[in-house]
């Protein structure tokens, strides 16, 4: 009996680290990405360069920069605007001040929504990849390293 307890918390230890794993874009991202960020990161919104250029005149039009397909969605994870989604995604508790970024609320209607959507986000980057470092240091904050980028998972 003790055995067969231990082989089943064993067995789905292991399952639940499975799934985990599997999160990817298609299955999983892609439709949260439609129903929570669309509106506003869809194919009317402008790509990251022009968005820098005109961040004023997007931000009122409730634009932000473009993130319609994956490769699209991947420059604010890797490259070039490194770490861009989880500092905008955090919950608030990779961070110092303890707050949660700016788009942390358009994940969801209530916080149970929030949190849900937010695991599945972190689990696609990678849970050992989720940082807030961008490409080159800024401030106090390193610069990403070769190694985190590494650990990203972002299956497509």
């Amino acid at each position: 009996m003790h055995k067969t307890v231990i082989a089943a918390t064993l067995f789905m230890f292991f399952a639940a680290h499975a799934l985990a794993g599997e999160v990817t874009y298609r299955k999983d991202i892609r439709p949260l990405w439609e129903a929570r960020c669309a509106a506003c990161h869809g194919a009317g919104s402008p790509y990251l360069g022009d968005f820098l250029e005109n961040q004023d005149m997007y931000k009122k039009l409730m634009k932000g920069p473009r993130m319609d397909s994956y490769a699209d969605l991947i420059f604010f994870v890797g490259w070039p605007d490194t770490g861009a989604i989880m500092r905008r995604l955090d919950d608030g508790r990779n961070t110092k001040d303890g707050k949660p970024g700016n788009m942390y609320q358009h994940l969801g209607t209530n916080d149970e929504e929030r949190q849900r959507n937010f695991t599945l986000f972190k689990a696609w980057v990678g849970e050992d990849a989720w940082t807030h470092k961008r490409w080159d240091a800024k401030g106090d904050m390193p610069g990403v390293t070769k190694e985190e980028l590494a650990k990203m998972k972002v299956k497509y």
